[in-house]
């Protein structure tokens, strides 16, 4: 075959344009630290690392979400802690306040501290998130939590009973926030009885020791909507000197004896009465009641400045204010108790998500990431061989049959 100088010229070029091209390639590599640098260089392994990046992104979301989820897990927990404490420093005003030896002034300036207990938890109960919107409102969250009705003289909430959820796995969504329904609006008022349904008027009871009437209350009460109107109605038979029967719906459900005289005590009820034995006196169990503790707070300071109030009635809002406040707290610490919870169920996902991160990097890079030692090698062969090309390139292009006459 004959070679002419055209073609020896335009076959070392091509050797030399490929060797560079492979060195070029093979630099690439080294400085991105990728084996595939294109779709068509390992098609399946770029499918699959595609996947893997998705992924990955997915998963860097995910770990927003949490940081995220327990931002607010902790500011909600920062504002229950205060609603708590100041709840706790109010009961303790309202166990002071049962001093017989303080005077009005005294009340007053325990009145005054209760007041301004209140307006600090009526500002923490509407808290905002980061984003501005109210914590404890629920989906209405940006609406105001509470506010103060002036037509019905009570505080009153505003929102919804929704939670709201971040979503910090696959399959896993947190609650991120509590409602105020839940947290606040559930609590249970102290059992009493309907002070306008005692007849006759001239007749009284008072509830003294409430554990002992918690019980007959619950034991007794018809919570039936299609009971009789008279299904909770107690009458209280004094059928001797010093006997009495307690009856309910036609029925005795309690007997007991008394030392006599016109009061005596049943069930932790104070009964009193006028009038010649035998006599009777009848009243209503009151419903199970919820009472929010803004409300519970501003009926306290209410009754601490009311001298109209006899010292029995008096007692009686001091005895709603310490379950009220009590109730209050419990159910803050339940809420305190269901938000570690879910602190600790991120902390789990936290960890699961980052393990599955790792492994998913590392999978991606097994498909598309080089070994860097066998990179750096390539490159060194790459460009040994082009140096060789270059070599080669320069001596034939000189070659000429006048070299060979001598």
């Amino acid at each position: 075959m004959r070679l002419s100088h055209n073609m020896i010229f335009k076959n070392n070029l091509n050797s030399i344009l490929s060797n560079q091209q492979e060195v070029n390639k093979a630099q690439e590599q080294v400085t991105t630290q990728k084996r595939v640098l294109s779709a068509s260089d390992d098609p399946s392994a770029m499918a699959r690392a595609l996947l893997y990046t998705d992924k990955i992104k997915v998963n860097e979301q995910y770990s927003k979400n949490t940081a995220m989820l327990n931002s607010r897990l902790e500011t909600q927990e920062s504002i229950l802690d205060n609603i708590k404490d100041s709840l706790l420093r109010a009961n303790q005003l309202t166990i002071q306040a049962g001093s017989g030896s303080l005077s009005a002034s005294d009340k007053k300036a325990i009145s005054e501290e209760i007041n301004t207990i209140t307006a600090a938890v009526f500002s923490w109960m509407n808290s905002k998130s980061e984003d501005g919107r109210y914590i404890f409102s629920g989906y209405q969250d940006n609406t105001q939590t509470y506010s103060y009705d002036n037509t019905q003289n009570k505080y009153v909430y505003n929102g919804d009973q929704g939670q709201h959820k971040i979503k910090v796995a696959d399959t896993v969504e947190i609650p991120s926030s509590d409602n105020g329904f839940e947290v606040f609006e559930k609590v249970d008022k102290r059992l009493n009885i309907d002070y306008s349904s005692i007849a006759p008027a001239t007749s009284s009871v008072y509830v003294n020791t409430q554990n002992i009437f918690d019980d007959f209350h619950k034991n007794n009460y018809n919570a039936d909507p299609t009971a009789p109107a008279t299904a909770n109605t107690i009458t209280i038979n004094v059928t001797s000197a010093t006997t009495f029967d307690v009856v309910q719906g036609g029925s005795i459900i309690q007997s007991g004896t008394f030392a006599g005289g016109n009061s005596f005590n049943v069930s932790g009820m104070d009964i009193s009465f006028t009038g010649a034995a035998p006599t009777s006196l009848s009243f209503d169990l009151e419903p199970p009641k919820h009472q929010n503790v803004l409300n519970t707070l501003d009926s306290l300071a209410k009754a601490l400045n009311d001298p109209s109030l006899n010292n029995a009635d008096y007692q009686q809002e001091l005895s709603d204010a310490v379950v009220g406040l009590q109730n209050a707290t419990n159910t803050i610490s339940q809420t305190q108790a269901r938000l570690g919870g879910r602190y600790n169920t991120v902390q789990r996902v936290i960890s699961a998500n980052q393990a599955l991160d790792i492994n998913n990097k590392l999978n991606k890079a097994e498909l598309v990431e080089i070994d860097m030692a066998e990179a750096i090698t390539e490159l060194t062969k790459h460009e040994t061989a082009l140096q060789a090309s270059q070599a080669t390139f320069g001596r034939l292009s000189n070659l000429s049959l006048l070299d060979y006459i001598r």
